[in-house]
């Protein structure tokens, strides 16, 4: 696992997080921890494939609709990009 180091955290931030990590019963490492990962992992974090099963039924996409897609689809594969 990776290590972080934080330099210049002003005194109140260091107050606040140790308040807030007592308050949750973790130790300040822990809660700095959580509020990390909360923020870079949220819940309601957009889900591509839902969020355009939802965007088709809500413009009214049936499945014959979807079918009649796919088959149009060109089917090769992509060719690589090429950065020179």
């Amino acid at each position: 696992m990776a290590s972080v180091t934080i330099r210049n955290l002003p005194d109140d931030t260091h107050r606040a997080l140790k308040i807030r990590a007592a308050t949750n019963g973790r130790s300040t490492e822990a809660e700095i921890r959580a509020i990390l990962q909360a923020v870079t992992h949220p819940q309601e974090r957009l889900r591509l494939g839902t969020a355009l099963y939802e965007l088709g039924r809500r413009v009214g996409l049936s499945d014959d609709d979807v079918t009649a897609l796919e088959a149009l689809r060109d089917k090769r594969p992509a060719e690589p990009v090429r950065i020179e």
